[in-house]
């Protein structure tokens, strides 16, 4: 047996392990699927220019990314993607929603949108700080500006 430390591990290696908690945890778990959900606002060129994207997992929508150009910003587009991934995770069965946020990211932009902060991981990486918010979703809930 031989451990080793690898100071640049390859993406198939980090895939590997993925699969293999994730293969663990289904076993175990009450709930038999996860799927992957995004919402994107394309340009009229067919760039993606917001977004959206996450997974639906039990009664939990799991928001990993939201982006919206810098251009578009200030203009309620971020509204509208959050407002619709949201819809469509209940209409996927959800009724919560998790996601986490860098102090200088967008905390006050989801406590804006009912999103409350459950926990502050402080000093993240060094001195900033890491925000885990969860809301309760509603149905015809309208996403504010």
């Amino acid at each position: 047996m031989n451990i080793e430390v690898i100071e640049n591990p390859d993406s198939e290696l980090i895939a590997f392990l993925d699969e293999k908690i994730a293969e663990f945890n289904w076993a175990r778990w009450e709930v038999s699927e996860r799927k992957a959900i995004a919402v994107k606002l394309n340009d009229e060129n067919g760039l993606v220019i917001a977004g959206a994207a996450g997974r639906t997992f039990g009664d939990w929508l799991m928001i990993n990314t939201l982006w919206v150009c810098e251009t578009l910003r200030g203009q309620q587009v971020g509204s509208k993607i959050l407002h619709q991934i949201e819809q469509a995770a209940l209409a996927r069965g959800c009724d919560k929603a998790l996601l986490d946020t860098l102090n200088f990211q967008a905390m006050p932009f989801y406590e804006k949108h009912g999103y409350q902060v459950q926990w502050t991981q402080q000093g993240y990486p060094k001195t900033g700080c890491k925000y885990y918010m969860v809301k309760q979703l509603s149905r015809g809930s309208v996403a504010s500006a």
